[in-house]
């Protein structure tokens, strides 16, 4: 199937020379002289380089024919090791494929794993995720919701910023997209 430029989305997934791409980003661009084009960052899905890429107007390429398998993350060695939920078949991805998503990789997390002509290449996580603060700064009696933020250690690793309110051990809500914190699930000890 093919999509015009006018169809551009982040996180669509187009063949560009023969590889299979995610659009990072995108910029329509109409200069006073001249056609109108599309400006892309491409990621390529099996490597994970990006690369920028101008489209002309209307251009049209080819989608990514891809398979979506719903598994769980079961465990991390030099290697991120899945599970099919169906066929309990076993699939195991390297740091470089999984790319930006180990951030918020936790134990039995539910993830979709892409396969491209029959081979698993990357692993898409749900839109949020719930992790406790492995290690921030204390919290200060009086400060605010408003008063500013802090770096936060996540229980999978990954670094957040985070109102100053916050404890060890609290439980927020995070867009795996964007990596912003979205709000306070639990409190530690509670």
């Amino acid at each position: 199937m093919q999509v015009s430029t006018a169809e551009f989305k982040k996180g669509l997934r187009i063949v560009f020379d023969g590889h299979p791409y995610t659009i990072v980003d995108f910029q329509h661009v109409k200069p006073g002289k001249g056609g109108a084009f599309v400006r892309t960052k491409l990621k390529h899905m099996k490597l994970g380089k990006v690369i920028d890429n101008t489209f002309r107007s209307g251009e049209k390429v080819e989608l990514v024919d891809f398979e979506e398998k719903h598994m769980q993350f079961l465990y991390r060695d030099d290697r991120y090791h899945f599970m099919d939920l169906e066929t309990y078949e076993q699939v195991s991805l390297s740091a470089d494929e999984i790319g930006d998503a180990r951030e918020y990789l936790q134990e039995n997390a539910a993830v979709d794993v892409l396969y491209v002509e029959g081979a698993p290449v990357a692993v898409e996580l749900p839109n949020f995720v719930e992790l406790a603060i492995a290690q921030t700064d204390p919290g200060v009696r009086g400060d605010t919701a408003q008063g500013g933020t802090k770096p936060a250690t996540l229980e999978t690793g990954a670094v957040v910023q985070v109102p100053l309110f916050l404890n060890e051990g609290d439980v927020v809500k995070v867009d795996t997209r964007t990596g912003e914190y979205l709000g306070r699930v639990a409190t530690a000890g509670r």
